[in-house]
């Protein structure tokens, strides 16, 4: 079970951050939302990568990896209805 910590949401909105400056070039981003107990990440895209096809993608191939790298209590990166 995790709780989210202060620093657990600190290096989490870290990691959103470096992910927001690639996303920004196309007029989007990332935001945090909540870490459930069970470790995932719950979170929600803004912009134009709210509208994206290429979402699921970016989801997992970039935000997902990244989190999943550099912060070990998250288990998955999920997507709220924006």
């Amino acid at each position: 079970m995790t709780v989210a910590s202060d620093d657990i949401v600190a290096r989490i909105n870290e990691v959103l951050g470096e992910a927001n400056r690639f996303l920004s070039i196309d007029n989007g981003s990332v935001e945090y939302v909540r870490l459930d107990p069970d470790g995932i990440l719950r979170v929600k895209f803004l912009g134009s990568c709210a509208v994206c096809p290429l979402r699921p993608m970016t989801l997992r191939a970039g935000v997902e990896r990244a989190v999943l790298h550099k912060v070990s209590e998250v288990r998955r990166v999920e997507l709220v209805p924006n």
